[in-house]
């Protein structure tokens, strides 16, 4: 019996090592597996043919960005693994090097456009879309228009093909441009919060939502102005495309229910009836008659037809993204409120920034430097250390022009002075040159809920600015005397800068945004162009044979990516999930017009803001 149980003994342990070793040994394979699928998702790009004869399809979808934010690998990684498209932003240089590149391929034969997944895109953004188009056109290739709804930014792109097609159900969503903001005064006043301002600026208006619960006459007018240039250039540019009056556009949104009224209330019919479009199509209509121009897939189930994101992966990029290997201009792409630090998902950091720009310098074949800016200011602080590096390269020998997208304002004007050359679009956002600070205190809030501080100091000024006790005048003089020499510095760096008079640049600051046309006039700007443009000046002013544009990307970790991707992760979640969604769009809003502040403030509390941004501009 003893034998007995001594020999199960033997075998339950023998068997137990099996089990365990087994576990181990299928634990490590799952493992090895997980890290061999992911690193084939990141590295292995299966070839993509381009079927001859094909259409390129622009589905583009979600926001268009000049630089990609950390989520977007990740959700490419994700369409990989589930095969369901999570593109929630396109890269606009990806955009116009296909359709450049279509232009002079020989296999494509026709591009067709379908814009419904198009959110946020800058109207500087769009003419570049439509003037790549237009190119490809000229190439003697046909563009096709369908989708089943176009709003304002979607029917701007659709404008410039050949043909239009509306499904029998849609509707097209014209209305104009407008500046919206949230005003938080009474909200204030009912919290018993006291807010000390300073300010420089007749038109300086981004702290007028904490003193006012409506827009100032002033603001109005200043934002009438530039309103009124972009929206007559959108129109200009359809009515170019479609053969329309500007008269027509404006009449049909400002009497929209009358011409409804005579499609018998058919939104798709009246845009047919204006000559918003050619044809109303359903989606197998819409397909039959593609496939009628280019012929059928090879499965027959659609017509012939290769997908943006497919077709980038066969063609060449304009600009690298690779170490440069022999002279080419270093472009730096910047997007998002300027701050200190090194600045989270969709902000400028300074210290980031600022590392680009040193290692552009110290690369002995880049030999000029091209600052593709989008921003509407934040740190006047951090603004100025970002001038002062782009100074210390020129004076390196090597060039700096400053390339600005949809919005360069305020702190992003002010970093962007000196440089060699500056090229806008005539419809960029910029100017805006003026300093507030705004500092809260809450004792008056606390002392109804029966808080109050209390204590003694060595000085008047000990303990400096709390939140909790009423601001010493003596603090609150010196701040407002900080932001106006602050003022008196913007507009002095300007005047060097631009090569104008002292007294011309304090007749156009005062915290007034100017478009891109005005600003060329009155000497903000050196040119009209696009980033294309400025790798072509850059290059000029190097003395380089050929432009040649190579990205100079900040170095990040694995773990810095992983703790950015993490931060936009749960952004997502705090707006979409646990919010009610219409909190959960007022606290986006809130956050993306004063981010720059909560989460990274100036140390001498100086901001150069426009606080203009895409959730307060409705294009």
């Amino acid at each position: 019996m003893k034998k007995l149980f001594t020999f199960i003994a033997v075998c339950f342990m023998w068997g137990w090592k099996a089990l365990s070793t087994g576990a181990k040994v299928a634990t490590n394979l799952v493992v090895l597996l997980s890290l061999l699928f992911l690193f084939s998702l990141f590295f292995f790009h299966p070839q993509t043919k381009v079927p001859n004869g094909a259409a390129l399809v622009l589905a583009l979808e979600g926001n268009i960005v000049e630089q990609r934010s950390a989520i977007d690998p990740m959700a490419r990684i994700i369409n990989k693994f589930v095969g369901t498209p999570v593109h929630e932003e396109t890269l606009l240089q990806d955009i116009l090097d296909a359709v450049n590149s279509a232009a002079d391929d020989e296999r494509i034969k026709l591009l067709v456009l379908s814009p419904s997944g198009l959110k946020n895109v800058g109207l500087n953004q769009l003419r570049d879309i439509g003037q790549a188009i237009e190119r490809f056109k000229n190439s003697g290739k046909v563009v096709i228009a369908g989708d089943d709804t176009f709003n304002q930014s979607q029917y701007y792109l659709a404008a410039f093909a050949d043909e239009i097609y509306l499904n029998p159900m849609g509707s097209i969503d014209l209305h104009g441009f407008g500046v919206f903001r949230l005003y938080f005064k009474e909200l204030i006043d009912k919290l018993n919060i006291k807010l000390h301002v300073f300010r420089v600026g007749t038109f300086k208006s981004a702290l007028e939502p904490f003193l006012r619960d409506n827009m100032s006459p002033a603001a109005k007018e200043a934002n009438r102005q530039w309103l009124t240039q972009l929206w007559t250039t959108y129109c200009r540019d359809i009515g170019k495309q479609r053969g329309l009056p500007i008269e027509l556009i404006n009449n049909f949104i400002n009497n929209l229910d009358l011409f409804l009224e005579k499609a018998h209330g058919d939104g798709a019919a009246m845009a047919l009836n204006v000559g918003l479009i050619d044809g109303l199509k359903t989606h197998r209509q819409l397909d039959d008659y593609l496939s009628s121009l280019v012929g059928r897939d090879d499965n027959g189930s659609g017509f012939k037809k290769i997908s943006l994101y497919d077709y980038l992966n066969t063609i060449t990029p304009s600009y690298s993204d690779h170490s440069a290997d022999s002279p080419a201009v270093g472009i730096i792409v910047a997007q998002g409120n300027i701050v200190n630090g090194q600045g989270s998902v969709g902000q400028i950091g300074a210290d980031t920034l600022i590392l680009q720009i040193r290692k552009a310098r110290e690369n002995k074949n880049i030999k000029a430097v091209v600052l593709r800016i989008d921003s509407g200011g934040g740190s006047a602080f951090a603004s100025e250390r970002i001038r002062q590096e782009l100074l210390f390269t020129q004076d390196a020998g090597k060039p700096v022009v400053i390339s600005m997208g949809t919005l360069a304002a305020s702190g992003a004007y002010w970093l962007s002075a000196d440089a060699d050359a500056i090229l806008a679009s005539p419809v960029t956002l910029t100017g805006s040159i003026g300093i507030f600070g705004a500092v809260p205190t809450f004792e008056q809030a606390l002392a109804r809920a029966g808080i109050f501080s209390d204590g003694i100091g060595t000085t008047s000024l000990a303990g400096g600015i709390s939140i909790t006790r009423e601001l010493p005048s003596a603090l609150s003089r010196s701040l407002q005397m900080g932001v106006e020499h602050g003022y008196q510095q913007f507009i002095g760096i300007v005047a060097k800068g631009r090569k104008l008079p002292l007294s011309r640049v304090e007749e156009i600051a005062e915290g007034r945004v100017w478009d891109g046309k005005t600003a060329l006039e009155i000497g903000l700007i050196d040119g009209t162009g696009s980033l294309e443009d400025a790798v072509d000046r850059a290059s000029e002013l190097a003395g380089l044979d050929s432009p040649t544009g190579i990205y100079i990307d900040f170095p990040s970790t694995f773990f810095s990516s992983l703790q950015q991707f993490g931060s936009v992760a749960v952004q997502k979640i705090l707006y979409s999930s646990i919010l009610p969604s219409p909190l959960a769009v007022v606290t986006r809003q809130v956050r993306q017009q004063f981010d720059f502040i909560l989460e990274q403030p100036d140390p001498k509390n100086m901001y150069a803001h426009s606080l203009l941004s895409s959730s307060t501009i409705d294009f």
